[in-house]
């Protein structure tokens, strides 16, 4: 295993066992950020790839119809728990904590004997005051949403012909909320400390237990598999992360030790997870921003069959540059956290402001490519088995609208985690993202009579925006001061560059008609494209990535 999933024994904050939370010394945060970006990087696109994987098998088994349709019901639960509690919610409200505990773990640590340390260990109090209740909790709800599945599918897709597949498929999928809430748990306390490889690891192991227990069992359980294959994943998840958890954090002192620390000490870690201002309008923002997919399945459920099928695979595919854009953002957010609760704010401001160029740069450029090749990557991607070219069509189509939204998906990713790494969370991304939601929810509810799956797609891309803008022009007043003018002209010349190269690829895409061919020389020309003109405009980004590239790789084998 790599020293990122091992951690340091020399310098900054030592952990649990003696191993430390901080780069080594004389390693500088640069080069650890490098490696740390590149481990990420590679397991988030091998994540990607067994999740292109995933979607397809689906394709090929079930093809868009009623099953396909019924189970992505059922997978709106682990979609929304996941966004709550590994994606946004749990990682936006413990990273900080986590980062707070390991800051007074280093400053208490002076003069105490290792056992006293260990039983007054900020971070073991503090997953003791927060782990088991947190699992009691989820395991309460996962029950209920079993129960209650009927009603829950009532209210997700009202207008279902035949709701009893969907409800089988609910009360599978309803695992997961505890089994992803303990897995979120896990990542966003090893991501404090450091520990990029088990967390960039779960969305292998997820779509691995996927799409295992889907061809194992399609031809006995029919779709019912996939929504088995999901709780098996939901559960590797946690267990890939086990072991580095022991090591790095533990589960907190003994009972005789955990009574041997002050009152007060105890006390103030507890309320981090339980206090409702603190929690609040971190929950609240990611109900809001993954509740766009309830408002798409809620309109599209009265569609013809396949509505939902065709809006999911297509918003699959357009999301990929958007999630491999963040991945940096994933990486340095603890840096973030731990700069601002040391009062940083101005090294804060240069790394969200850095943040911010990488990930629309990532971003403009995979939009461009998504919605110029939009039909030869879902033909390669999935016109087999019972994805038909009709639905290759009607799928691309709908990509190609979702494909406007990807930039604000990036920004509202990139834009929230500074917000919410003080001490104490601010609402002012909930009320943001509830303004995106409410101009989705209005403009889905009007274009879907007339425009159907393409009406959908394009008040998603409204709604996000709209939050993206918000929180763009937010950050600077209220957490750090951001030049906003700068990084929105500096936005606004990468999406110059991303039209020319996605006009480019649109134009020279049918050109070649077989669609492999068609969409790897894609993979050069929009690249090609976009660089060029960047480059012609003079977009900052683009003009620096060699030296950057230069400079990353230099930092990555100096830091092996």
């Amino acid at each position: 295993m790599s020293r990122f999933g091992r951690g340091r024994r020399r310098g900054g904050a030592t952990g649990p066992a003696g191993r430390s939370a901080e780069p080594a010394a004389g390693a500088p945060l640069g080069r650890f950020l490098a490696k740390a970006a590149a481990v990420t990087a590679g397991l988030t696109a091998a994540g990607a790839l067994f999740g292109l994987v995933r979607d397809q098998t689906i394709a090929h088994l079930f093809g868009a119809g009623h099953d396909s349709d019924a189970f992505l019901i059922a997978w709106t639960v682990p979609e929304m728990a996941s966004t709550l509690l590994i994606e946004d919610a749990m990682a936006l409200l413990m990273v900080p904590a986590f980062s707070h505990a390991l800051a007074r773990r280093a400053s208490a640590r002076a003069g105490l004997t290792r056992r006293q340390a260990r039983a007054q260990d900020p971070v073991r109090l503090l997953v003791g005051a927060t782990l088991p209740r947190l699992v009691l909790f989820l395991a309460v709800v996962a029950a209920v949403l079993v129960a209650a599945a009927p009603a829950v599918v009532a209210v997700l897709a009202p207008g279902l012909p035949d709701p009893a597949l969907a409800v089988e498929c609910t009360r599978l999928t309803a695992l997961t909320v505890l089994s992803f809430g303990i897995a979120g748990y896990f990542s966003a306390a090893l991501r404090a400390h450091r520990s990029f490889l088990p967390p960039a690891a779960i969305y292998v192991s997820y779509n691995i237990g996927i799409i295992a227990t889907m061809v194992t069992l399609h031809s006995l359980w029919g779709v019912r598999a996939a929504a088995a294959g999901v709780a098996v994943g939901g559960l590797l998840m946690a267990l890939v992360q086990l072991p580095a958890f022991i090591r790095h954090v533990g589960f907190g002192p003994p009972r005789a030790r955990r009574a041997a620390a002050p009152r007060s000490q105890r006390d103030r870690d507890r309320p981090t997870l339980i206090a409702f201002g603190v929690i609040a309008p971190v929950i609240l923002f990611a109900v809001f921003r993954q509740s766009q997919v309830l408002v798409e399945r809620f309109l599209a459920a009265s569609l013809p069959s396949g509505a939902i099928s065709h809006l999911n695979y297509a918003q699959k595919v357009a999301q990929m540059p958007m999630v491999l854009s963040l991945m940096i953002c994933t990486v340095t957010f603890p840096v973030v956290a731990q700069a601002m609760a040391g009062g940083e704010r101005d090294k804060a401001r240069r790394r969200v402001e850095r943040d911010l160029a990488l990930a629309s740069l990532a971003v403009l450029m995979g939009t461009a490519l998504v919605i110029g090749y939009a039909p030869q990557i879902i033909q390669v991607l999935f016109e087999r088995g019972a994805f038909t070219h009709d639905d290759t069509l009607a799928t691309a189509s709908v990509m190609r609208v979702y494909g406007l939204g990807l930039l604000g998906h990036c920004l509202v990713g990139a834009l929230s985690r500074p917000f919410f790494s003080t001490a104490r969370p601010t609402w002012f991304p909930a009320l943001a993202m509830g303004a995106g939601l409410l101009v989705n929810i209005v403009a889905g509810a009007f274009a879907v009579r007339w425009w159907g799956t393409y009406g959908i797609a394009a008040a998603n891309a409204a709604g996000i925006s709209t939050a993206a803008v918000l929180l763009l022009t937010g950050l600077g007043p209220r957490i750090i001061a951001i030049h906003v003018r700068r990084v929105a002209v500096s936005i606004g010349r990468l999406a110059v560059a991303a039209v020319a190269a996605c006009a480019t690829g649109w134009i020279a895409g049918p050109m070649i008609p077989d669609p492999l061919l068609s969409a790897g020389l894609g993979c050069l020309l929009v690249p090609a494209m976009f660089g060029a003109t960047g480059m012609a405009i003079r977009a900052l980004e683009v003009t620096a990535l060699p030296g950057q590239i230069s400079q990353f790789t230099q930092r990555f084998r100096n830091a092996r």
